[in-house]
């Protein structure tokens, strides 16, 4: 089964590459470079899918950046992924390919809304404001999927949507990273100068639930030659949530760390909850570890190696 992988060179991506020759040969994931492709340009999509013809589509590909990121411009996350997930998934469409699946964000849920979210929740309630625009073109995404694979049945184009997730791989210390790579970056840092403090935005009191990307990527790997067995949306997620507080320690403990942490109350710290309900998901094979702690480790792992290079 030849796939096109986009988001490549993302958290995810890098670990359905590493993942896929041992665990899912029989798939070959082409994965072209944003350098490549360009996925905001629905005529390059078309060609780059004319010349490759693929059995599947991994759609993995999304602009993303932190609170203050998605605070500063809108209109960008919006319009930007608007434009790539309708280039990838009508493309995908418009080219015959029969199976797609798209990566949606906890996001897309309403912010303050009953716990823990299931699928039914999505649109009953008001987004988180400082996210909105990325929120509103996964949502979108997930539409046009369903609408898709109603109209045409020999499409089986579907929604997982995980919770936060972490990995190996992730941009450490950039404004691409997340939660839990920045945290790591920080106390590493932190614990290497020598520095007795770490500054956590905000009160440190929202929760967040952390997935490891790897066990997300084996779950797609499995699930995507069989993709018309599952629902149109999908929770893939840890099914346990800690407070931002509660990271920041967990990860100092494992790194070694013994200084303090100090809040800066003047920063935005998003949605107070998110956490999913991934029910639906066990019936589909999903078993994610009880205990995240050794993929955090491992996480940490990689930063400290990063650093000797």
């Amino acid at each position: 089964m030849r796939v096109l992988l986009t988001g490549g060179s993302g958290m995810l991506g890098r670990a359905l590459r590493r993942l896929q020759p041992d665990f899912a040969p029989q798939i070959a994931l082409l994965a072209p470079t944003r350098a490549q492709l360009d996925l905001t340009d629905r005529t390059a999509v078309a060609d780059w899918l004319a010349a490759n013809p693929v059995d599947a589509v991994i759609h993995a590909a999304a602009r993303v950046g932190g609170i203050q990121a998605n605070i500063a411009d809108p209109t960008g996350f919006l319009t930007d992924n608007l434009r790539i997930n309708d280039a990838v998934i009508s493309g995908a469409h418009q080219a015959g390919i029969p199976r797609l699946i798209f990566l949606g964000s906890s996001c897309m849920y309403p912010r303050d809304h009953r716990q823990p979210l299931t699928e039914e929740d999505l649109l009953a309630a008001p987004l988180e404001p400082t996210n909105e625009g990325y929120a509103l073109s996964k949502i979108t995404g997930a539409r046009l999927c369903d609408y898709i694979s109603g109209q045409f049945p020999d499409r089986a184009y579907r929604t997982l949507i995980p919770c936060n997730l972490f990995g190996t791989e992730d941009h450490f210390g950039s404004i691409a990273s997340h939660l839990i790579a920045a945290i790591i970056t920080k106390v590493i840092d932190a614990r290497d100068a020598g520095h007795d403090t770490v500054e956590i935005w905000g009160s440190g009191q929202a929760r967040r639930e952390f997935l490891f990307a790897d066990d997300l990527a084996r779950f797609i790997l499995t699930s995507l030659p069989e993709s018309e067995k599952l629902p149109p949306v999908l929770n893939i997620g840890q099914d346990a949530d800690h407070s931002v507080n509660d990271y920041y320690r967990m990860i100092a403990d494992l790194a070694g760390w013994q200084g303090r942490f100090t809040h800066d109350l003047t920063r935005p710290e998003g949605m107070r909850m998110k956490l999913m309900s991934s029910n639906k998901a066990r019936a589909f094979g999903w078993n994610p570890p009880a205990d995240i702690g050794p993929a955090l480790q491992a996480t940490i792992a990689a930063y400290e190696m990063t650093k000797q290079r």
